[in-house]
């Protein structure tokens, strides 16, 4: 299993989450629903670390039907996927 740090995401027009990236990383881009199969299956974890080097791993959650990326709740905000540059 390989961890992927997480440094952009690219978003739809109503800001949802539709791809994990890393420039410069050969698997970067990642889509929405592959990152979602890696993690539930255990093939990657994926994760973000704030400007002080905390890491927060990215995690799936289902609200209704749909499946969504989100870190855990902390007190940054620099660490949530929606925070983060556009890819």
């Amino acid at each position: 299993m390989a961890d992927r740090q997480i440094k952009a995401t690219g978003k739809d027009n109503d800001g949802d989450i539709i791809r994990l990236c890393h420039s410069g990383e050969w698997w970067s881009p990642v889509s929405k629903a592959k990152a979602i199969d890696d993690i539930e299956r255990g093939f990657n974890n994926y994760y973000v670390r704030d400007r002080a080097g905390n890491r927060a791993d990215i995690h799936v959650v289902t609200v209704g039907t749909k499946k969504h990326l989100r870190t855990s709740a902390d007190s940054s905000s620099a660490n949530n996927l929606d925070n983060l540059p556009d890819c």
